[in-house]
């Protein structure tokens, strides 16, 4: 039986649809039940950042307005999901127990991004998020980073809503503890039949004897994988990978997430900053 039974979508107005719809997607694999989640901004946690010099009319005059701005993009929100869940001839349910099939429901709660996504996502067996359009895209990455860190859960990014997923699994392997979480995570897509494996792994990590490991492993779970040896182009980890995986044509890569810290990554750059920004297909991460 498959543990994944329990998705969550964080959905907005603009970048909702690709989690949704995705999610959806694993759902009817799955026949499990998604939970659209959607933040709605609280304006009064703005008012310490407005700053001093500033009269009790222009602070609230500028609370109306976000209130105003985020009721509205609620409702938007409510309707996109509205929609997709029309349009896939979803079942509704607000409560288990559920169908035997896949299912819906839609949540809304005011707060903070990272604190909601961290709080409900803890209790998800999959979180489904946005891709970052760019470093600029605070909202995403805030949303990706609180799954991450905050959840122990893993997450699956998306930039596209997908109607088909995993038949092509790309398993990018580092020997780190956050890969060996990425790869229990999933071992449910992985099991199914008629999907395509490749193990890509770094040659100069000298991890391939490793790699043999692992793909002695999937084979205890009736699992055959390609061994895919690859080195670094220039020390460029990530442009590298995401070459081996496109060579596999793969739909879906499962990488563990920030096996370095998130300063090291920041200052250095790194292979989960690569992906982040450049992965094509949806990823599926555990840190």
């Amino acid at each position: 039986m498959s543990h994944i039974k329990n998705l969550i979508a964080v959905v907005d107005d603009v970048t909702g649809r690709a989690p949704l719809e995705t999610a959806l997607t694993l759902g009817r694999m799955f026949d499990s039940h998604v939970t659209a989640l959607h933040v709605k901004a609280d304006p009064s946690s703005a008012v310490p950042l407005l700053g001093e010099g500033m009269s009790g009319a222009m602070i609230e005059e500028m609370m109306a307005v976000a209130e105003r701005e985020a009721a509205a993009k609620a409702v938007r929100t409510r309707a996109l999901f509205n929609d997709v869940i029309a349009a896939g001839k979803v079942l509704l349910v607000e409560a288990p127990p559920g169908p035997s099939g896949l299912s819906a429901s839609f949540r809304e709660e005011t707060g903070l991004d990272e604190e909601l996504v961290a709080r409900r996502g803890r209790l998800a067996d999959m979180i489904l998020v946005a891709r970052p359009e760019g470093e600029t895209d605070l909202s995403a990455i805030t949303t990706l980073n609180a799954a991450l860190f905050e959840t122990g859960r893993p997450v699956l990014m998306t930039g596209h809503p997908m109607t088909q997923l995993g038949r092509r699994i790309a398993l990018a392997w580092n020997g780190s503890a956050q890969a060996a979480r990425a790869l229990a995570a999933a071992l449910p897509l992985l099991t199914r039949e008629g999907v395509a494996v490749a193990l890509l792994v770094g040659e100069e990590e000298g991890r391939a004897a490793y790699g043999r490991s692992v793909m002695e492993y999937l084979a205890w779970h009736g699992v055959v994988a390609e061994l895919h040896v690859f080195a670094a182009r220039g020390g460029q980890t990530g442009e590298t990978l995401l070459q081996e995986m496109e060579k596999f044509k793969a739909d879906l890569l499962v990488m563990g997430a920030y096996t370095h810290s998130r300063l090291r990554q920041l200052i250095m750059g790194g292979v989960t900053r690569h992906v982040v920004a450049d992965c094509p297909i949806p990823v599926l991460f555990a840190h």
